[in-house]
């Protein structure tokens, strides 16, 4: 099993998960706290690993994210 799919003792997230939410929270800065396009999410966290469109859309609503 990849360390990459274990979620951390701290708080429950998988390394995937947290890259996603500093992603997320760096977009958001640079919009100035606007809503944040899903497949500009997906664009960048591609540029640290391989998520499928639909695999990140089920983490985001898993976290509040509107369908």
């Amino acid at each position: 099993m990849s360390d990459d799919c274990i979620s951390d003792v701290r708080d429950g997230l998988t390394r995937q998960e947290r890259i996603v939410l500093r992603v997320l929270h760096e977009i958001q800065k640079e919009r100035g706290d606007r809503n944040v396009p899903t497949a500009m999410v997906w664009g960048r966290v591609c540029e640290h690993f391989y998520i499928s469109p639909e695999d990140l859309s089920s983490m985001l609503v898993r976290w509040g994210a509107r369908e």
